[in-house]
């Protein structure tokens, strides 16, 4: 069997010019915004070459998701086994990784002006995003808890935080996380039984 090459091993070349780049990247995201990184620029200040940064995402958008996917692969919470705490922890990080310097422009990046570098950078935000709820929500099921469908995770959780945050609305916390998803856990509750109606009102008596 032909041995690895050094390039494909952990923590080989291949790992160091990855680190290098991702470092590059979120430094001058920070500093200059998304939409100002350009290849030559992550290239000198990671010093490596732009053949290399072409050759091995094409383009910044692509770059940009491997970031992010890099985050959410090394920096999201382990569950917990409960649902609502899994999904609370879930929705904090959402919040944590937003609020970050540098991570709205993250966002905002996905939202390209070219319209194929668009839809390809929502989806990958989109899919990045449902990964991070979908797995709570799957050990919740394995475990036999009553659990949400993905899509009113990402319509009652995840889409108020991404709006807030973009649009820096006061009060966006780490409590308000939570509270959307305590309003969902409570809203996939089983119904409170329906109060008993009132007993009709017998008409007055007429004074003889």
């Amino acid at each position: 069997m032909p041995a690895k090459s050094k390039d494909s091993r952990p923590g080989g070349r291949s790992a160091r010019v990855r680190a290098l780049v991702h470092r590059a990247v979120v430094d001058l995201v920070h500093e200059v915004g998304a939409d100002k990184v350009t290849v030559p620029a992550v290239a000198r200040r990671a010093g490596v070459n732009s053949s290399s940064i072409y050759r091995r995402w094409g383009t910044i958008p692509a770059l940009l998701a491997d970031v992010a996917a890099r985050r959410q692969a090394e920096e999201a919470p382990e569950l917990v086994g409960d649902l609502r705490q899994d999904l609370e922890r879930a929705a904090v990080w959402t919040l944590d990784d937003l609020s970050r310097p540098g991570g709205v422009a993250f966002f905002r990046a996905d939202v390209a002006p070219d319209v194929d570098d668009r839809r390809a950078g929502l989806r990958a935000c989109l899919e990045r995003v449902s990964a991070r709820f979908q797995a709570p929500l799957e050990a919740g099921a394995q475990r036999g808890e009553a659990t949400p469908p993905l899509e009113r995770v990402l319509d009652r959780v995840v889409a108020p935080l991404y709006f807030r945050v973009v649009f820096s609305i006061p009060g966006t916390d780490e409590d308000f996380a939570r509270g959307l998803v305590a309003e969902l856990c409570g809203s996939d509750a089983a119904p409170a039984p329906a109060p008993a109606p009132a007993p009709a009102r017998l008409p007055a008596r007429e004074v003889e």
